[in-house]
């Protein structure tokens, strides 16, 4: 099976990568990880997972060539589905310990939590209180559904939203769908039979 006829799931150094890979292959789905951003120009679809620090993530998608590669894969109008640290690095600032730019491929910064509301880092289970009806990657999902988050740092995008959540007294961004680019706040390889089925929308888009 050639690289074009799986989803292929980027390893540049920060990602939870075989917990994602485990995921479509219960789905039936194929899927490769690489850590070579040449491959990136023969698939259809790509998958940015990630966890840890913005300004480290950021750094090594360019370092290793990844942030090239990803905007000309969505020039040829293919698709990109970004997993929590992974949906951050699509924006186009992070006040994550300094300011970083991002990859700019939708507008928006993301933001630190307001410690004195609750508990930070947000852990756990929430819910997806408001979904856009039209949402591909969210097709099937009712609102109200719980999925699971770790964050501290929230997305605040200026377009592309299809899905919020609330935590420490703020509305936040839980998933963004545009121009072919379709993320999520929350691990939706943790998030059971929801998760799951997200993670299918997008395989069948």
């Amino acid at each position: 099976m050639n690289v074009a006829e799986m989803i292929l799931i980027l390893d540049y150094g920060a990602s939870n990568l075989r917990s994602v890979q485990k995921a479509f292959e219960f789905l039936g789905v194929p899927s490769r990880i690489t850590d070579n951003p040449n491959d990136v120009a023969s698939a259809q679809k790509i998958v940015l997972p990630g966890v840890g620090a913005f300004g480290k993530g950021i750094d090594a998608v360019r370092q290793r060539g990844f942030a090239d590669a990803i905007a000309e894969h969505l020039d040829k109008g293919r698709h990109l589905f970004g997993i929590c640290l992974g949906m951050q690095l699509l924006l186009t600032t992070s006040c994550e310990m300094g300011m970083h730019d991002g990859l700019n491929l939708v507008s928006g910064a993301v933001l630190k939590f307001d410690e004195t509301q609750d508990k930070v880092p947000q852990i756990g289970w929430n819910s997806l209180d408001t979904i856009r009806r039209d949402s591909r990657l969210l097709k099937g999902i009712d609102e109200g559904t719980h999925v699971y988050f770790v964050h501290s740092y929230y997305c605040e995008p200026n377009e592309g939203v299809v899905a919020e959540s609330h935590y420490a007294g703020k509305k936040f961004a839980a998933a963004i769908e545009k121009n072919g680019i379709f993320a999520v706040q929350f691990h939706a390889e943790k998030s059971g039979q929801t998760g799951l089925k997200i993670l299918n929308n997008f395989a069948t888009s």
